[in-house]
């Protein structure tokens, strides 16, 4: 068992200079009692010399002591015994077998330091019930102190032993939490960086899809050499389209890269107010780019949490951005059927659909990880009547009753101008009509420029 040694430096001293240190100080204190003895007992040179030779055995076998703990153990106990009956001058080298008895206990060898302190014992007792009356070396109440003595060094060497290995276990969870620490901060800088990515991907995917295909078709209707007035107003509303798309994209990019100002800033959770409540001028923008966007929601509205609420939007605004660049579709439809714990969302379109065995895009793989991050799940694929399927359930975080500012009805209002099919859901008969909730977001206004459908558009929550 190493022992905490310091060297003059301040600095730790290896293992064997520690031993050497110890075994040196061992025979420094017997070699200075042996001498002061000698002084108040004589004996011939030879018993001197073999006594002396004995000392050096016993404190010289202690630098071994921590690799050798048992062999140790037995040598300096065969030097105490050969020396205490040879030498008349009784030095402390009983010492040395103190220590290598008590490193025997703490390295670990429980068994042979119990069963040397045994032997220890069982040989001074046996050899002193040997001797004549009157001529014993140690009565019964020095044989109790020796056993006393014996079982403190092993009871200690294991207590030892014991904490070392205690301290060690400590030291390595220390280790493993410190590790486990830092491969979280790794998977959370790496979760960060995707998030943020795929904000960017989103949002400067989808403007830039839109400006694309707004001035691609304005372009091409100049090409074609109209008169000077109808060329300009083409040019005007190509312009209002594009800049308040760019405006939008600016907006939301700012607010996603807003957290890699500081430290303290708050994450953004949403790309303005809220998510699904800019559904309707999502779908507007995508009607600048000639798409005919009708959007339509069943079910009663829940509160979503910003996180989710932004994840729905999201989905939606790659799904627009898709078809938009790839499908050559006219028709677009934004369905949010909301449940009793989820709201399920899907966006299908009229045209082309992807190839057949060709891997969808990071776009793809983006809104179903989105989905996935809050227990949901989202697949996407060529659609049963021709198209493309967007189909993404999102489950409430906690589902519950809805609030009594929450409407009772769907947000689809029949009696809207313009309003598709009146809602399939039956009426509550105890209900005596709708009641406007001050709660509810108004309806959005449809877009004139579009088919009579488009008025079917309500604000989702």
């Amino acid at each position: 068992m190493p022992l905490p040694l310091r060297s003059p430096g301040g600095g730790r001293l290896s293992p064997r200079a520690a031993d050497a240190v110890v075994a040196g100080a061992v025979l420094l204190v017997v070699a200075v009692w042996t001498l002061v003895s000698a002084r108040y007992a004589s004996e011939p040179a030879v018993r001197t010399a073999l006594g002396w030779v004995l000392i050096l055995i016993g404190c010289g076998a202690l630098y071994f002591r921590r690799r050798q703990p048992v062999a140790v153990s037995v040598v300096t106990l065969l030097a105490c015994v050969v020396y205490y009956p040879l030498s008349a001058q009784d030095g402390p080298l009983m010492i040395a077998f103190a220590l290598a008895l008590y490193t025997t206990a703490a390295e670990g060898r429980f068994a042979a330091a119990v069963a040397l302190a045994a032997v220890t014992l069982l040989a001074v007792g046996l050899g002193e019930i040997r001797q004549q009356p009157g001529h014993r070396q140690i009565d019964d109440t020095s044989l109790v102190m020796l056993a006393g003595w014996l079982i403190s060094l092993v009871a200690v060497g294991r207590a030892q032993r014991t904490r070392i290995a205690y301290l060690h276990e400590v030291e390595q969870r220390a280790l493993a939490a410190e590790r486990e620490q830092e491969a979280r901060a790794r998977q959370s800088a790496t979760e960060e960086r995707l998030r943020i990515a795929r904000e960017v991907h989103d949002v400067l995917g989808h403007s830039i899809s839109l400006i694309n295909v707004q001035s691609g078709a304005a372009l091409h209707r100049l090409g074609k050499g109209p008169a000077p007035e109808a060329g300009l107003a083409t040019a005007t509303e190509a312009l209002e389209a594009v800049k308040s798309t760019s405006k939008d994209a600016l907006r939301e990019l700012r607010a996603t890269l807003g957290v890699l100002r500081g430290a303290d800033e708050p994450t953004p959770t949403a790309p303005s107010s809220s998510g699904l409540a800019l559904l309707g001028d999502l779908a507007a923008r995508a009607r600048s780019a000639g798409l005919d966007v009708r959007t339509e929601a069943t079910g009663t509205p829940v509160p979503l949490p910003p996180p989710v609420d932004l994840a729905a939007y999201r989905i939606v605004q790659e799904s627009l951005t898709n078809v938009t660049r790839h499908a050559g579709a006219k028709t677009v439809r934004i369905t949010l059927d909301w449940g009793a714990d989820a709201v399920r969302l899907r966006i299908a379109d009229d045209g082309e659909g992807a190839p057949e065995g060709r891997p969808l895009g990071s776009g793809v793989r983006g809104m179903a990880e989105r989905a996935r991050a809050f227990g949901g799940e989202l697949t996407a694929g060529n659609g049963a009547g021709g198209g493309f399927l967007v189909d993404a359930r999102l489950p409430f975080p906690e589902p519950g009753p809805p609030g009594p500012s929450t409407p009772a009805s769907v947000t689809r209002d029949p009696t809207a101008p313009g309003s598709a099919a009146p809602d399939p859901t039956p009426a509550d008969p105890a209900t005596p009509g709708p009641t406007a909730d001050p709660a509810t977001p108004e309806p959005t206004a449809p877009d004139p420029t579009a088919s009579g459908s488009d008025a079917t558009e309500r604000d989702p929550r």
